[in-house]
């Protein structure tokens, strides 16, 4: 069996579409329903139900699906060894992110990777730092990037930024208008926030319980865009990673307001696997967004560990500044800060 027609199968799979795949491999579909009916026929299982539309698998062909994935994933960290013994990048990365991560960060990253590594194919795959956690355990990724990360049995975690928390107003709020405002004057105010079972929210409802102030959120959402669309249409405040709004900062459409006692951050971190090692694509963006080697990053966190901690023991990134490139940093560099009111 060839890996040509593995790749086809999860072609089919991830499109439910014989013409779709036949586009993507530049084939006829008669060719691709010969190849799956060939496939079918040399493992003795049914992997596509054809009676429905769009196609399904069947419960044969999910189970085939996972392994054949896991298969030329590995087959491809193979070949990108194997081309990187002599000091050439090349291959496949796919990289998993939060969607604020992604949307804030990775555009300007990617493009200096591909600035430095153009034979790299970079690939995203987006969900929440729980199922962006998952995903780097199952091997589905080379690694993750997520926020408030956990070291666990099977996962190590390193430190990458410390975002600054805001309080963010659209341009019509009376908080635009006034200069650096006190954090009690957030007492009683309407806010839009997260919603109430993220980690997020947690920490900043602790944060203003610590400062006596008592908020009303009046619509949660589970991501930040979501937020961001619903302060800009109802002129309203929330409290955000500054980095997130960037963009509507420079467009007039939000404000950061000026507030001295909102010292809270948002720790972002790298996720990769403890018993498997990097390729060279995922080393070489790993070290781009540390600032030095990843290794050398994990070799410190490991001498720097306590006597008594066990290597499996579950251990929180700290919520203080976090090292990025050997100096404590809030976001990395060339990446512009949001204008602030004052």
């Amino acid at each position: 069996m060839q890996l040509r027609t593995l790749e086809l199968f999860c072609s089919v799979a991830e499109f439910r579409s014989f013409s779709r795949a036949a586009m993507e491999f530049d084939i006829t579909q008669s060719a691709v329903s010969q190849a799956m009916h060939q496939l079918e026929e040399s493992i003795g299982a049914r992997l596509l139900d054809r009676s429905r539309r769009p196609l399904e698998l069947t419960a044969a062909g999910e189970v085939y699906l996972v392994g054949v994935q896991k298969l030329l994933r590995g087959y491809q960290r193979l070949e990108d060894n194997v081309r990187s013994l002599g000091g050439h990048v090349s291959g496949r990365l796919t990289i998993g992110a939060i969607y604020s991560i992604g949307s804030t960060y990775m555009p300007a990253a990617r493009e200096e990777f591909r600035i430095r590594q153009p034979d790299v194919q970079v690939r995203f795959e987006y969900g929440s730092s729980e199922s962006v956690a998952e995903m780097v355990e199952s091997g589905e990724i080379d690694f993750g990037l997520v926020s408030y990360p956990q070291s666990t049995r099977r996962l190590q975690c390193i430190p990458w930024l410390q975002e600054p928390v805001r309080v963010i107003c659209s341009s019509g709020h009376r908080f635009a208008r006034t200069g650096e405002i006190d954090l009690k004057t957030l007492d009683n105010c309407e806010l839009v926030g997260f919603e109430s079972s993220l980690r997020v929210r947690r920490k900043i409802d602790g944060f203003l319980a610590q400062h006596n102030v008592n908020v009303d959120v009046t619509m949660e959402f589970d991501n930040i865009d979501s937020i961001i669309r619903c302060v800009q249409a109802n002129s309203g405040v929330t409290i955000l990673p500054e980095a997130a709004v960037r963009k509507e900062c420079a467009d007039g459409s939000l404000r950061v307001v000026a507030c001295k006692q909102m010292r809270l951050t948002r720790p972002l971190g790298i996720v990769v696997r403890k018993n498997g090692k990097l390729t060279a694509a995922a080393e070489e963006f790993t070290s781009l967004l540390l600032g030095r080697s990843i290794d050398s990053v994990l070799a410190a966190k490991t001498a720097r560990k306590p006597p008594g901690v066990a290597s499996g023991s579950q251990a929180s990134i700290p919520e203080a500044s976090v090292v990025q490139g050997g100096s404590h940093a809030s976001e990395p560099p060339k990446l512009a800060r949001a204008s602030v009111v004052a």
